[in-house]
């Protein structure tokens, strides 16, 4: 499988060094940042590149004699947010990276479904978690009459600009199950909007990744490496933990747009689940067995790492990750020979 890493944990530093990072950890691809909940770091100038065929080519020129190359776009973002401060940029932000991707030679975009309020004049999304009552029902009901629209024009887009949007499986979004994204598919008419199979939003919700991919098919078109661990206090927490500490203004923090901050994560070992490093929360042979799922469904499909693991430092984080990915692709191609003689 092709290996890269999605740009975020390298935002620390320019993109030349971005991609000297990535080359040294042994990878071929990045995936960059276009928007969304973060700023795009590594590419301030999309709209002079929107544009100028200039600014296009000395943005590309960058990535020769690196070893390294673009690996889709990602604006994860919430482009359905009752807020139009926050919904309305995080929208705009997809159709331009749609765009985007174009002018790039890309045809992958990483997004979100999004999460509507749930009902008119409301400012805030909300998660119907389990809909065991009818009043969530109708909640839900609403969110889907805002969601399809959107997605029916958004596929549209990118089909105009041969670019395939993966959304990502996540949690406090409309879509965060594979059952979520067929029926988007067939409300919309989805042609060109499908899965980003991030393995660790899968985990957390007791789902099997492996199962996911092979149950999806065609309808993953990309995937994030990203593992998690269930800590033995999820049997009292539960991995639906709410236990997160709102940071104040004078401490470091993230903007998700508008006025909403990123929480503090529990402490670690303390929390429920925690994200980890790949190869940390689930063993080589069971990357292996993800990447054979995904090699199944696509051989070209890029596998992008996305390090959040608050125990490791960022390099160090990404060469762990790198070191268990390789050694699961090399489990890989030998799984492949044997297929290849029987």
């Amino acid at each position: 499988m092709k290996l890269g890493v999605y740009n975020a944990i390298l935002h620390d530093r320019p993109l030349p060094e971005a991609l000297k990072a990535v080359a040294e950890a042994g990878l071929n691809g990045i995936e960059i940042n276009s928007g969304g909940f973060l700023p795009p770091v590594h590419i301030p100038n999309i709209d002079e590149i929107l544009t100028s065929d200039t600014a296009r080519d000395d943005f590309l020129g960058q990535f020769e004699g690196t070893g390294v190359q673009i690996a889709g776009l990602n604006c994860n973002g919430n482009p359905l947010h009752p807020n139009a401060e926050i919904g309305d940029k995080h929208a705009e932000d997809v159709r331009r990276s749609i765009k985007l991707a174009e002018r790039l030679g890309q045809d992958r975009v990483v997004t979100m479904s999004g999460l509507p309020g749930g009902e008119p004049n409301t400012k805030h999304p909300n998660w119907i978690v389990n809909a065991w009552n009818s009043a969530a029902l109708d909640v839900w009901d609403y969110q889907w009459d805002i969601a399809v629209p959107f997605w029916r024009e958004m596929d549209r887009l990118a089909a105009d600009h041969g670019v395939k949007v993966a959304l990502e499986l996540h949690p406090q979004n409309l879509v965060f199950t594979p059952l979520d994204i067929q029926k988007l598919v067939e409300m919309t008419g989805a042609t060109h909007v499908g899965v980003e199979l991030d393995a660790s939003h899968l985990f957390w919700q007791h789902m099997d990744p492996v199962k996911a991919v092979r149950y999806l098919g065609d309808l993953v078109f990309h995937s994030a490496a990203k593992d998690a661990r269930v800590n033995p206090n999820a049997a009292y927490r539960s991995v639906l933990d709410n236990h997160f500490r709102r940071l104040s203004p004078d401490e470091p923090r993230t903007n998700l747009g508008g006025d909403e901050w990123a929480n503090e994560w529990p402490a670690y070992g303390e929390s429920a689940w925690d994200f980890v490093a790949v190869g940390v929360g689930h063993d080589v042979e069971y990357w292996a067995d993800f990447l054979e799922a995904l090699y199944d469904v696509d051989p070209e499909m890029w596998v992008n790492i996305e390090h959040e693991d608050t125990s490791m430092g960022r390099i160090e984080g990404l060469e762990f990750a790198s070191k268990t990915l390789h050694e699961a692709n090399k489990i890989l191609e030998q799984r492949l020979a044997v297929r290849a003689i029987q």
